[in-house]
């Protein structure tokens, strides 16, 4: 039988990889960012909790940009060479408005906060 640590990575490495995509669009709703900056801003944002290698953010802005929700532009750097920033459409916004809707606001409702508390609640006293 696993151990909670155990259980837990492997509930959260499922869990993390649609939360890739949620922290990407939230970040290039703020500025647009080029990869390496916004593998940085995501492990910044979620505390740790989302850690993505650069080829991760490339390979999930070119899903993106065929899907339509970001666009690229090379530019040139003070340091070094071109950098391709991404930045977020207009069906990007519209994308992650709705989900954060249906999904993160969801934990916001009386009866969901009540559950969690209770949850969490139940573990501080253990």
């Amino acid at each position: 039988m696993e151990d909670i640590d155990q259980l837990l990575a492997r509930w959260e490495e499922s869990y993390k990889k649609g939360l890739l995509t949620f922290w990407a669009l939230l970040l290039l709703d703020e500025r647009p960012m080029y990869a390496l900056e916004m593998s940085e801003q995501i492990a910044t944002a979620s505390r740790g909790t989302i850690v993505a290698d650069d080829n991760s953010i490339y390979r999930a802005m070119r899903r993106f940009e065929d899907m339509g929700l970001v666009s690229s532009t090379w530019e040139d750097s003070a340091t070094g060479p071109q950098r391709r920033y991404y930045e977020m459409t207009p069906l990007g916004r519209e994308l992650l408005a709705q989900f954060i809707r249906r999904n993160i606001r969801l934990f916001r409702e009386p009866d969901i906060a009540e559950r969690i508390s209770a949850v969490t609640a139940s573990q501080a006293r253990e």
